[in-house]
């Protein structure tokens, strides 16, 4: 027989919330959480859906933090099973979210109501911010929602977000900050013409070369004891009519910077402006967040610990790969870990989360708020 945590996890990923279609994922949960006590907020901010959900009235605020969007399924004649029908198949759940991050949600929801049933009476309080616009542009969800309870005067104090930060097995590793994102559009502005008379013609693809060669080899940084090194990376590159006897007469670069704490996006900015500032061109810029890290206290002991009791074995600290929500919740001052599934299939055919992985997520949540709050 199916689980708690099985069975809400296989309701929500039956519903196809593509970015930034909720599809009323958002209204089982907050269904599920009014059960509980919590008090419920719908924020609607442009197409997106949000949910902010309390339980408590008094300090230290808590939150679990989480998307209720998926990405496209991709091609779903190449899926084992259908993605938007949830499959149980050898000890695994099968569908678009099922890792990143219907599932984790799932678990945070029955690890919550595990921990109410315990402690009806805890200390603090609990909350649940649930967007739907994580897997796209990100303007109308979590950042939203920050400035909303900013606005209010409240501050979170703990943050759990459930992104599938987990390698090989569950909770193997935690998540205890991010790299900063910035991304570049850098057109190059040059003067069209025939090529076999390159002389009145002004080639920007030529004039990239020795400048797109100079970007890629610096060491930008050397990281530090908690960050990879910035990175740099091209992302598009734009140029040409499409005949063979032309000169371009322009050429667009995209790129993106994954930097660490030893710099600032205002830095590398203007070491970008200063390498660009004698050729025609022009520059804009999108920061979409600024590194952040959780280091030791009491949110990652009792994270930790959990881990350790359920699972048996000690987590790593990582801060390596992309962007989360948790880049919008960071600056407030609050601690902000992520714990969740493997991420072995997010974003894959045959997206996938093991069942036994699944329900001790739920129980792990269940003891770091005991831990907490109890």
């Amino acid at each position: 027989m199916a689980t708690t945590t099985e069975l809400l996890s296989i309701d929500l990923i039956k519903r196809p919330s593509i970015t930034p279609d909720d599809c009323n994922c958002q209204t089982i949960l907050a269904e599920r959480l009014k059960k509980l006590g919590f008090q419920i907020e719908k924020l609607r901010f442009g197409n997106v859906d949000n949910l902010w959900a309390t339980h408590g009235e008094t300090g230290p605020l808590f939150v679990f933090a989480g998307h209720t969007d998926v990405v496209p399924p991709g091609p779903e004649d190449k899926w084992s099973f259908p993605p938007f029908t949830p499959t149980i198949h050898n000890g695994f759940l099968y569908g678009r979210g099922a890792a990143d991050m219907k599932g984790s949600i799932a678990a945070m929801v029955t690890g919550c109501e595990q921990f109410i049933h315990h402690y009806p009476h805890h200390r603090g309080t609990i909350g649940f911010l649930i967007t739907s616009d994580e897997e796209g542009v990100a303007t109308n969800g979590t950042a939203r929602v920050v400035q909303y309870l900013q606005q209010k005067g409240i501050t979170i104090d703990f943050c759990i977000v459930g992104e599938p930060s987990s390698r090989k097995k569950l909770c193997d590793t935690i998540k205890n900050g991010r790299r900063g994102t910035l991304s570049g559009h850098l057109t190059i502005h040059g003067t069209q013409g025939h090529v076999a008379y390159p002389k009145p013609g002004s080639n920007p693809i030529h004039t990239l070369a020795p400048l797109l060669q100079e970007l890629c080899s610096i060491e930008w940084d050397q990281g530090n004891e908690f960050f990879q090194p910035t990175s740099f990376q091209v992302t598009n590159i734009n140029s040409g009519t499409g005949a063979d006897n032309v000169i371009p007469g322009e050429l667009e670069l995209e790129f993106n910077f994954r930097y660490c704490t030893e710099l600032t996006h205002t830095i590398l900015q203007k070491r970008v402006e200063k390498m660009v500032k004698n050729c025609n061109h022009t520059l804009s810029w999108r920061h979409s967040g600024l590194p952040f890290l959780t280091k030791a206290g009491d949110l990652l002991q009792a994270t930790r610990e959990a881990i350790h009791s359920v699972c048996g074995y000690r987590a790593t600290l990582s801060t390596e790969g992309g962007t989360s929500d948790g880049r919008f919740i960071a600056p407030t001052g609050t601690e902000v870990i992520e714990i969740g599934p493997c991420n072995e299939t997010i974003h894959r055919i045959d997206e996938r989360v093991k069942l036994e992985e699944l329900n001790q997520l739920s129980t792990v949540h269940h003891h770091i708020l005991a831990d907490l709050l109890g």
